[in-house]
């Protein structure tokens, strides 16, 4: 079980700058520099706790709870005003054998003010993974993830149209050396 509090003024001085869309959507976009930079506050509340159930069965929960108030004092174009993100996180993973293991995870995450998406939104997303040890140090990963939200937040193929869901299948190659053992 791990519980951590981060508190201290901690805000970016540069602003991201998209053409298109009104979220940050990829590295390399344009920046811009805040001036005078904030001079609010965030804190930051972390914990989760795992189990492992059985030499098989591994689970975990994980919430979290952020408040930043951008700016200390209220002035002209200037707000006080907090914003606050709330989620948490379901893990649960089984090994069915020495070789192959399966895992699913579930999260949500209420961001309200748009603190780390750009937007106020319900964002959610839901995993599933099979993994398939090939020898030791080699894991080959295949992931099937789905995003939703409440907003129009995620691109489409249409330049300038949003969705409210995406879609992602993935598949990576694990590679570790060390005194790791067993699956990750």
């Amino acid at each position: 079980m791990d519980f951590q509090l981060l508190l201290g003024q901690e805000h970016p001085d540069r602003i991201v700058v998209s053409p298109v869309n009104p979220i940050p959507v990829q590295p390399g976009l344009s920046f811009l520099a805040i001036r005078p930079a904030p001079d609010g506050r965030l804190h930051i509340f972390d914990s989760y706790v795992i189990w492992q159930l059985s030499p098989k069965w591994r689970m975990a929960v994980e919430g979290d709870y952020v408040i930043e108030r951008l700016w200390r004092n209220e002035a002209l174009a200037r707000s006080s005003a907090t914003s606050h993100v709330a989620g948490g996180a379901v893990y649960a993973r089984y090994q069915l054998t020495q070789k192959l293991g399966v895992a699913a995870r579930a999260e949500y995450l209420s961001d309200r003010g748009g603190l780390f998406s750009g937007l106020t939104q319900a964002l959610k997303e839901t995993t599933a993974t099979l993994d398939y040890k090939l020898d030791d140090g080699f894991l080959m990963r295949y992931e099937w993830r789905r995003d939703f939200s409440n907003q129009r937040s995620f691109l489409t193929d249409s330049q300038g149209e949003l969705s409210k869901q995406q879609n992602t299948a993935s598949v990576g190659l694990v590679w570790w050396w060390g005194r790791k053992e067993g699956t990750w």
